[in-house]
């Protein structure tokens, strides 16, 4: 059985305006700054089962500034 990719999400801070879409969509894997902008918890690993919330985070942040990486 091949291994599978992991997923981690990253926030890019220099787009992220603060709309916290991704936040209200994946609480699991965002956390917000004391400005209100949006970042991942930890090392932005997703966890099994929250994959599909990472991708519809990213689909849903209007500045683009989520970002998934395939390890």
């Amino acid at each position: 059985m091949p291994d599978r990719a992991t997923l981690k999400v990253r926030v890019n801070r220099d787009k992220c305006q603060g709309h916290n879409r991704c936040k209200a969509l994946a609480p699991e894997l965002f956390e917000l700054d004391e400005y209100g902008n949006a970042h991942e918890i930890g090392d932005g690993a997703v966890p099994a089962g929250l994959e599909e919330k990472a991708y519809l985070a990213k689909s849903n942040c209007p500045e683009f500034a989520v970002e998934i990486i395939e390890e």
